[in-house]
């Protein structure tokens, strides 16, 4: 695993195949050092996060089901839309 330092913050890379990833809860620990967890689960709520994760899906997962996406599509946005993290 690699690593790239922003704002004395160490990110990790992770690489799979020809392709690279960034730890977004990493990237959230430059505004909140304390509760990264708050930043991403902020982000995740945003309806334009929720579409650009649409789109990712609708390009990478052939199994992606588009009729449950359609529900929380319509639903993110609003101040009781919350999503979360599972293990």
């Amino acid at each position: 695993m690699n690593k790239i330092t922003v704002k004395n913050i160490e990110i990790n890379v992770t690489g799979i195949e020809d392709d690279s990833f960034v730890n977004i809860t990493d990237i959230a620990r430059i505004v909140n050092p304390e509760f990264p967890a708050y930043v991403v689960r902020n982000w995740m709520r945003l309806r334009a996060t929720i579409d650009f994760l649409g789109i990712w899906e609708k390009l990478n997962n052939s199994n992606f089901n588009l009729t449950e996406f359609d529900q929380i599509r319509n639903e993110s946005g609003s101040n009781a839309f919350v999503m979360t993290a599972t293990k």
